[in-house]
């Protein structure tokens, strides 16, 4: 019979010091294992599209390709959203703001540097 502890196993998360790197068992602030964190890939190019699926008819301004860690894409959400004067929210590294706001982002990322694109109708 086979024993129901897995010899591969690694704890992710204690109780006590939170997120654990599964390669050196050190909370994943302190990670000394040398395993690069996994960033965001594309092409260089931010699209901002417009959308309206799935949010009864509420239309939401959608930002795809920003090649930022998760921090720095929630603050450059926030900043974008008081500069819309909307609200929003960031989900798996898009940012949504709500409204059609797609000129004034455009704007506001190529003078942070970025290349933009207006994706889709």
């Amino acid at each position: 019979m086979a024993s129901s502890k897995n010899s591969n196993s690694v704890p992710v998360y204690s109780t006590d010091r939170g997120a654990l790197c599964p390669g050196c068992g050190r909370p994943a602030g302190q990670c000394a294992c040398g395993q690069p964190k996994a960033g965001p890939k594309g092409d260089g190019i931010v699209r901002i599209s417009r959308e309206t699926k799935g949010r009864k008819g509420k239309g939401v301004s959608v930002v795809t390709g920003l090649p930022l860690a998760p921090a720095a894409l929630e603050a450059l959400a926030g900043e974008l959203r008081k500069r819309c004067g909307a609200g929003g929210t960031v989900k798996d590294g898009v940012v949504e703001i709500q409204g059609d706001h797609r000129e004034l982002l455009a704007k506001e990322l190529e003078k942070r540097g970025y290349r933009v694109k207006l994706a889709g109708g």
